[in-house]
């Protein structure tokens, strides 16, 4: 039986002759090429909200010999994404780029197995295994802290961008697979070189105008089938050892202390229709989905408040209430005393989400927002364009965390309180529906750690003489620099 949403506005063809996607605006397509070379694949999210501006909330554009729709109509995207995965799936290109680099999951996966990886992986990430695996997130940002200590004590530059990044990554290990690869304080660490060099990949392949690859290939690729396999067996060793864990304490078949116990567990159930490569495919998935997302979102927030003294304050001064006397969080329960930094995220995501746009294909043929779309159809949504254009906010382009918090907080926020009117429908930066991004808790957990450490103990500093930081499209969208420099607080 079909959702609500999808009678609305994701139907089958009637006779009111809707339009066709021939009938689209867009940009003009050149003979063979299309639009490709009026792309620049760094700035691809750039180029289709422009267009957006230009030629409305739906528009065609041609690249890689196919025709893609771009939708930038809020509303209709958020019925959009209610509507997966029976109306709409992930695009195939997408789907297929990510398996060929080793990283099927549930992120890859579509209808009824999606379903049931969707429980798998949902088994890893419950409020109650993260907190489990809390005690290690204060240690792994304890030693952020430390390592960023000595760097200022000892004059020395802080790479943020790196370092966050290398943090995330060590997070994401550390839940999915139950390891400490330690890559922060190791910039050699084979794994994250292989991850670092798929993940590049990957996105490299994305906004490709032909699949080269397919039919011969380049070193780079190579070089990146090689750390697919190197990664592949990593995470069978990683595999191999949470077995082994599991034999020697039991106890942690109820209670396990990281994704990959949990998925281990899940597989193991009688019945249960998971194999080894289930477990294998979405822990995998998990450190891709959980490093560049989350460490690009910790970025673009330092480069908000550092360039907002009033914001930074706030900050602090919420972050010296919450964790006294603690140089990091130690208290789980913590975590939830943090209206005023919840807000700069979000606010922080509404600027800059890592993910401005969204793919989407048709399964069948369905008319969407009037239009007939063939089955097949590759549908780009401008999640970042749709929600400013939705919005009724004050100075949009302004950083201003106040516009979230509500009355309620007791912080004079200006945001309504009314659930109809809530500007957070309208955004969505961890996607929507039923393919919500299940990591989004995890991810605020860290980024609540990483900021709350740096208010305890550090000052920032933007350097106003650097050039603009520049949004670059890299699967996520990735801050070309971070001109913020760390002092230690006295």
């Amino acid at each position: 039986m079909e959702s609500s949403a999808n009678m609305h506005t994701v139907h089958q063809p009637d006779a009111d002759n809707p339009r066709r996607v021939a009938d689209l605006p867009g940009p003009r397509a050149w003979p063979l090429v299309g639009n490709s070379l009026q792309i620049e694949s760094l700035q691809f999210h750039r180029t289709l909200e422009d267009w957006a501006q230009q030629y409305g909330s739906m528009y065609k554009f041609r690249a890689g010999g196919r025709t893609m729709v771009v939708v930038s109509d809020n509303a209709l995207i958020a019925n959009l994404l209610r509507d997966r995965p029976e109306a709409l799936r992930r695009t195939t290109r997408s789907s297929r780029a990510l398996e060929e680099m080793g990283t099927a999951g549930l992120f890859t996966a579509e209808g009824e197995e999606w379903r049931k990886q969707r429980k798998l992986v949902m088994r890893g990430l419950t409020p109650a295994v993260i907190h489990a695996f809390f005690p290690t997130v204060v240690a792994m940002t304890e030693r952020l802290r430390l390592r960023w200590t000595r760097a200022v004590q000892e004059g020395r530059r802080v790479d943020l961008l790196r370092d966050l990044k290398a943090y995330a990554l060590d997070v994401a290990i550390g839940l999915s697979m139950g390891q400490d690869i330690n890559a922060l304080e190791h910039d050699d660490n084979p794994l994250q070189r292989d991850v670092e060099q798929v993940f590049y990949r990957v996105a490299r392949r994305l906004t490709s105008p032909f699949p080269y690859w397919r039919h011969f290939k380049l070193p780079v690729d190579r070089a990146a089938d090689a750390c697919v396999e190197r990664i592949g067996l990593a995470v069978a060793g990683f595999v191999a050892e949470a077995r082994k864990g599991l034999a020697a304490h039991p106890e942690r078949r109820t209670k396990p202390t990281n994704m990959l116990e949990a998925l281990i567990v899940a597989r193991d159930e009688a019945d249960s229709g998971f194999t080894d490569q289930h477990v294998i495919g979405n822990a995998v998935t998990m450190v891709f989905a959980g490093e560049d997302t989350t460490s690009n979102t910790i970025a673009w927030l330092l480069e908000f408040v550092s360039r907002h003294p009033e914001a930074a304050a706030k900050v602090v001064a919420e972050a010296d209430a919450v964790a006294a006397g603690q140089s990091v969080l130690q208290d789980f329960a913590g975590l939830e005393r943090f209206p005023y930094l919840d807000a700069a995220t979000t606010e922080a995501m509404r600027l800059k989400p890592v993910a401005p746009i969204l793919g989407m294909e048709t399964n069948r043929e369905m008319e969407i927002g009037g239009v007939l779309m063939p089955a097949g159809t590759m549908m780009l949504a401008g999640l970042r364009h749709s929600a400013r254009k939705a919005m009724s906010i004050p100075e949009p382009e302004i950083f201003r965390p106040e516009r979230w918090l509500h009355e309620s907080t007791g912080q004079g926020g200006t945001a309504s309180s009314d659930a109809g009117d809530d500007p957070n429908r309208k955004l969505f930066p961890f996607g929507g529906g039923p393919r919500f991004c299940p990591g989004r808790y995890l991810a605020m957990v860290e980024v609540k750690m990483v900021m709350s450490m740096i208010a305890r103990n550090f000052v920032l500093t933007h350097d106003g003489s650097a050039a603009p930081v520049r949004e670059l499209f890299t699967f996520t969208m990735t801050p070309s620099a971070l001109p913020v420099s760390l002092a230690l607080r006295t």
